[in-house]
């Protein structure tokens, strides 16, 4: 099987790039994408514990692994919760399926989005992560629209070996993700 494109790209073009451009002394020291991690909430699911199922099955398409339901860790009497009660999905992604998914992300998926000039640059945690939040599931071409009972968003993590902001910013940019506005160049 051959390996996913973006590993390819990551390790042809995007190494150079950054070893040239923060002066690494070795290419180890490149920051790289460690994992994705893709988490969905669902406060419905409350009432309707169906929506969890669902929830799980729609991760489960899109990221091509199995998700699982994530529980309360405490409870919450206004909002009807109870410790331990499934209110939302998560996967993580490694390797060559994470590799394609952020793949899918970027020239499938994000280009779908209505009235997409490019993604914020804000998200970004001081330690080198970066959070995306998608509006909606139906963007994925996985996830047929006739199915979906409620439409619901979704939180991307991407964790890089990165230290600062600016290091994962250009990680993420030389490969090749739509950020809108300014640079920080």
């Amino acid at each position: 099987m051959a390996s996913p494109r973006l590993k390819d790209k990551y390790l042809n073009e995007v190494v150079p790039v950054l070893k040239d451009k923060f002066e690494y002394k070795s290419v180890m020291q490149v920051p790289k994408i460690t994992k994705i991690c893709v988490n969905k909430g669902i406060g419905a699911a409350v009432s309707d514990k169906k929506l969890i199922d669902a929830g799980v099955e729609e991760l489960t398409q899109i990221t091509g692994q199995k998700a699982v339901a994530t529980k309360a860790k405490k409870s919450i009497s206004n909002f009807k919760l109870r410790e331990e009660m499934p209110i939302g999905a998560r996967v993580t992604l490694r390797g060559e399926r994470m590799y394609e998914f952020f793949d899918r992300l970027m020239t499938v998926a994000l280009p779908r989005v209505r009235d997409f000039r490019g993604i914020r640059d804000k998200g970004f945690d001081g330690k080198g992560n970066y959070t995306l939040g998608v509006k909606e599931q139906i963007i994925f071409p996985e996830i047929s629209i006739d199915k979906v009972s409620k439409i619901s968003g979704m939180d991307i993590t991407f964790v890089t070996t990165a230290t600062t902001d600016e290091e994962s910013y250009e990680l993420l940019k030389a490969f090749g993700m739509p950020f809108a506005g300014k640079n920080k160049n």
